[in-house]
């Protein structure tokens, strides 16, 4: 008896765990793919290369950080 009770009870939770609605998954077309390729620039002053969206803008190029760009001279 014990046994049929606890398989009703496992056949209850697993029905109630499918029938749960699942989270919403995000729309690949909504945001930005984190998986996309992404423009590599090289830094003017060590020439390290790193994603665009990283870099540091200065008046003579692009840096990987703001040391390297005062370092280069570059004040903006």
């Amino acid at each position: 008896m014990k046994y049929l009770v606890l398989l009703l009870v496992i056949v209850a939770v697993l029905w109630l765990a499918r029938s749960r609605p699942r989270a919403a998954r995000p729309d690949p077309a909504a945001g930005p793919d984190r998986n996309a390729p992404q423009a590599m620039i090289e830094c003017a002053h060590c020439g390290v290369h790193l994603p665009r969206a990283e870099a540091v803008t200065g008046l003579q190029g692009l840096y990987c950080s703001d040391a390297h760009r005062l370092a280069h001279g570059d004040s903006r």
